[in-house]
């Protein structure tokens, strides 16, 4: 049956649309932020007016109506194809984006834009818990078997997407800030760039684990910049200013993703027939783009204002580029 196709394709990997949404509605809520020093001349003070309000919530609005949507959907896989929910957690690359439903969650929460003390309210207290608990309990599930599971080591099943682990700590480093838990940041933060550092030199040394991504999967190596990209912005709000730290962050991920851009044959296998995998592309991005935003705001020069709008414009092409193609080959995903 139909309900019976959709739920067995339906793999947690789906969330990258979600989260592609989601981290958009993060950045035009930081690009319609205010300028601190309300200098006129600056471009982030006329972006704050070219995004309307009513515009940023209808598009809040229907990213929440796609979690909610995805949610459903992978909750009654969990019922009634549990065996594929299991085989996904004990696969090398499908147990990674477990962490993207809930990290798509947290994004989502702290792009709300409906009051300025939202993150001081019980409310997002009690959603932080809920979602960044699970990302925790993945931590110490996915981390754990990393150095003590024979056949679970690091350097045999790490690949591009074990590193949405990292960015799960992160994204809930950033929200734990926001909410005033400089502690709880600072340890979520901790632990994700402490397995960020181990991951990034067993992937560059190209063990074993890297030689078993299909080519179709390639649009995760985008996943390399989004992690110091999140981090820069995450150790801003824990900092409380973009400080030597989150700049050294950022340009490190600005140097992976020129590295990337420069290489379009290594990507060249997966974009012969569009495919889910494609919405890797995005939220990395996103990601970036967010990092330039804060970045931008801090130095306030043309170079980093003109570096934050072509990487904010170019994120927003590529997600609608990737919206439309979803809506034109729906039969494939489904």
């Amino acid at each position: 049956t139909l309900k019976s196709s959709i739920l067995t394709r339906l793999h947690a990997g789906y969330f990258r649309i979600s989260l592609s949404l989601a981290c958009q509605a993060l950045l035009w809520k930081i690009l319609r932020r205010p300028s601190p020093s309300h200098d006129d001349s600056l471009p982030l003070e006329h972006l704050s007016h070219v995004i309307p309000h009513m515009t940023f919530v209808i598009f809040w609005g229907f990213t929440l109506l796609v979690q909610i949507s995805l949610s459903f959907l992978y909750i009654l896989r969990c019922f009634f194809h549990f065996g594929l929910v299991r085989a996904e957690f004990q696969h090398h690359v499908g147990v990674n984006y477990l962490f993207a439903p809930w990290i798509a969650w947290l994004v989502l929460l702290q792009a709300a834009d409906f009051t300025s003390d939202l993150p001081k309210t019980t409310l997002y207290l009690v959603l932080w818990w809920a979602f960044a608990v699970p990302v925790i309990l993945l931590d110490i599930k996915l981390f754990g078997q990393w150095f003590t599971t024979e056949r679970r080591f690091l350097s045999m099943v790490a690949n591009p997407t074990s590193q949405l682990s990292v960015v799960g700590n992160l994204v809930g480093a950033r929200a734990a800030a926001e909410m005033g838990w400089r502690e709880t940041a600072v340890c979520m933060f901790s632990l994700g760039m402490a397995h960020y550092l181990v991951l990034f030199v067993t992937l560059y040394q190209r063990l074993s684990g890297g030689d078993k991504l299909p080519a179709m999967l390639r649009p995760v190596f985008f996943l390399f910049f989004a992690a110091p990209s999140k981090a820069s912005v995450a150790w801003k709000s824990i900092a409380g200013e973009f400080d030597i730290g989150s700049k050294m962050l950022f340009f490190l991920s600005l140097f992976l993703f020129t590295s990337l851009a420069c290489r379009p044959a290594l990507f060249k296998k997966s974009m012969r027939k569009f495919n889910v995998a494609w919405w890797a592309y995005s939220f990395p991005l996103t990601f970036l783009a967010l990092a330039s935003s804060e970045y931008a705001q801090e130095v306030k020069g043309p170079i980093a204002s003109g570096l934050m709008i072509v990487l904010s414009a170019l994120s927003f092409l590529v997600l609608l580029g990737l919206i439309l193609l979803t809506m034109l080959n729906t039969e494939r995903l489904f």
